[in-house]
């Protein structure tokens, strides 16, 4: 009987009592096995009890110190707890250590960059992106930091990507307006998109003050 497949199964379905038991069988029966303890892991960082959390998985990589998923699922941790430098070095362990997708490249770049280091971010984005091209969230997030950048000939066609796909995404909407506004002389176009963010999302306060504020120029 494979009780991290029965714990798994019970988690996806949150069912965590059941999941929390089939855990605690896989370690009970092979304690030297780091992934019952990195499930344990993911499982109490799903019910918010972060301390227990981060024992399990720092146990995982006592066991096991190339346990990809043990440093991925710290480095969350300490993500969510906003320690952006600690959780950088944990997702460049995980990326070390063979974990696969894009999570973890979209993730480092993401510490990075709420740390305010731009540049150390870029790579790491454009990775995620190569990976996994069909997701929006990625593209979108690697739209905006190339924009933050300054970079905004790669900036245009990454946004507008995710606008080809999802044509009524806000986010995209808004920060291809700031770029019309910014890197453009198309006020028309600058506009059209931040109307169109403010339209599709009543509440988008900064789209409408930008616009708001391009009319009164161009008028």
């Amino acid at each position: 009987m494979d009780y991290n497949e029965i714990g798994i199964k019970a988690f996806q379905e949150k069912r965590y009592e059941d999941a929390a038991k089939a855990f605690t069988e896989a370690i009970e029966n092979n304690p030297n096995d780091p992934i019952g303890y990195v499930n344990f892991g993911n499982l109490l960082a799903a019910m918010n009890d972060n301390e227990r959390a981060e024992r399990f998985f720092q146990k995982a990589i006592t066991l096991d110190e190339s346990a990809a998923t043990a440093y991925y699922g710290l480095a969350n941790l300490y993500y969510n707890a906003e320690r952006y430098i600690e959780a950088a070095k944990l997702y460049q362990k995980s990326i070390e250590h063979g974990i696969q997708g894009a999570d973890a490249y979209y993730m480092l770049a993401k510490s990075f960059e709420r740390d305010e280091k731009l540049k150390l971010a870029l790579p790491y984005m454009q990775r995620a992106a190569e990976i996994a091209p069909n997701d929006l969230q990625i593209r979108l997030s690697y739209g905006i930091l190339l924009c933050s950048l300054e970079m905004f000939d790669i900036a245009k066609g990454e946004l507008e990507y995710v606008l080809e796909k999802d044509s009524k995404n806000a986010d995209a909407h808004y920060n291809l307006g700031v770029l019309y506004a910014v890197a453009t002389e198309d006020t028309e176009k600058a506009m059209e998109h931040l109307k169109e963010a403010y339209t599709i999302e009543p509440n988008f306060d900064q789209a409408k003050y930008i616009y708001d504020m391009i009319s009164q120029r161009f008028n």
